[in-house]
Parts: structure tokens; C-alpha cells; sequence
């Protein structure tokens, strides 16, 4: 079986994640830690749930719950951006479009990923790699 490592939807978690917390810390200082932190947590989430997900591939309704988790993730994250934006902490509008389409891009993503584990689950992962 292939690890979570060959998946695109894990590789395309990782970066914007990096991304979201290097933007975080350059948030006004009264932001660092409160929505600071809950970005920084939600963009990261987003990439371990898939980890955890692939630790339980041995069972067909863990990975789905787990995979599940990193969608809420995202939507959770393109939340705090919005906040930020709407408070105006975050003051780069492209900078703002850019993570706001990679993480609903990313959501997209791991929905058609979990539509393949539930109608192909006898060869996933190794069919994964591709999608």
C-alpha cells in the first residue's frame, strides 16, 4: 500500500499550511495569539488529519472519518482568513485570494478523494498516487 507521502492531496495540504503560519506571525501583534493561533492550528490540521487518515487505512470508515476531518479543516481555515480580511489584520487582498482558492482547491480535492476511497476501496491507495 502506498503511504500518505504519494498522495497529492497530503503534499497539497503541506505547503499552504507553511504558508498560512509564516502570514500568521506577521499578523498585528493582538492577533498572534488568539486568531493567530487558531489559523495557525486549522491550516495544520488540515494536513495531520490526512497523516492520521493513512495510519488507518486498514479500515475503510476510518480513513472516510479522517479524511472528513481535514475538509472541515479547510473551511475552517478559509474562515479565520475571512475574519482576518474583515478586521482588517490582513491586508493583502492577493496574498488573501491566493490561500483563500488554494484551501477551497484543497477542499475540493480531498472531497473527490474520499468519493474514490468509498467506490474504490479494494485498490486504494495504490490507484491514489495519481489523483
Amino acid at each position: 500500500m502506498k503511504s500518505y507521502r504519494d498522495w497529492n492531496i497530503s503534499k497539497d495540504a503541506h505547503q499552504p499550511a507553511i504558508e498560512v503560519h509564516t502570514v500568521s506571525l506577521q499578523l498585528p501583534k493582538f492577533e498572534l495569539n488568539e486568531e493567530g493561533s487558531q489559523i495557525r492550528w486549522s491550516s495544520k490540521a488540515a494536513s495531520v488529519a490526512i497523516v492520521e487518515g493513512d495510519t488507518r487505512k486498514r479500515y475503510k470508515v476510518e480513513v472516510i472519518k479522517f479524511l472528513t476531518y481535514p475538509q472541515a479543516e479547510c473551511d475552517e481555515t478559509i474562515e479565520h482568513l475571512e475574519y482576518l480580511v474583515g478586521a482588517k489584520s490582513l491586508t493583502d487582498e492577493m496574498l488573501f485570494v491566493t490561500l483563500k482558492d488554494k484551501y477551497v482547491a484543497l477542499s475540493k480535492q480531498i472531497i473527490k478523494f474520499i468519493e474514490r476511497v468509498e467506490n474504490n476501496w479494494n485498490s486504494f491507495p495504490s490507484d491514489e498516487r495519481n489523483q
